[in-house]
């Protein structure tokens, strides 16, 4: 496993309290699991993601990452409906160890984009994985 050193964080992203991140793409939210979370599952091998159309609030569960470790619950950093969902996992799983950041999960409208305000920015990630 990476030490917090080695773990990419990058800026511009806002993160939850669970390891998801959440980045403004337009008017649309993506989501995706950050390099933490990825590199404490493991090699990945399965992703259950939500149906376009579904809407969820912030902190729902949104679906679940498998790992040959164990499964994981996803949840929605801020609430919306699901507009996109990255088929390339459901071949590919592996492509969210190989680069977290790029490979997002799931895209939403906001119901509300301040809602991103309420995640922690990259200091404030990185002080809570060095309380990990």
């Amino acid at each position: 496993m990476k030490e917090i050193d080695e773990l990419k964080i990058p800026e511009g992203v806002r993160y939850s309290n669970d390891h998801e991140w959440a980045k403004v793409a337009g008017d649309k939210v993506r989501i995706g699991v950050s390099d933490y979370a990825q590199d404490q599952m493991g090699d990945i091998v399965f992703v259950e993601m939500p149906e376009i159309g579904d809407t969820f609030a912030a902190g729902d569960e949104f679906g679940t990452l498998e790992s040959v470790k164990a499964v994981s619950e996803l949840y929605a950093p801020v609430g919306g409906e699901v507009v996109a969902v990255n088929e390339t996992l459901a071949d590919s799983p592996e492509l969210i160890n190989q680069d977290p950041y790029g490979c997002w999960i799931m895209e939403i409208k906001p119901d509300n984009i301040e809602d991103l305000q309420n995640l922690l920015d990259h200091e404030a990630y990185l002080e809570l994985l060095q309380g990990q």
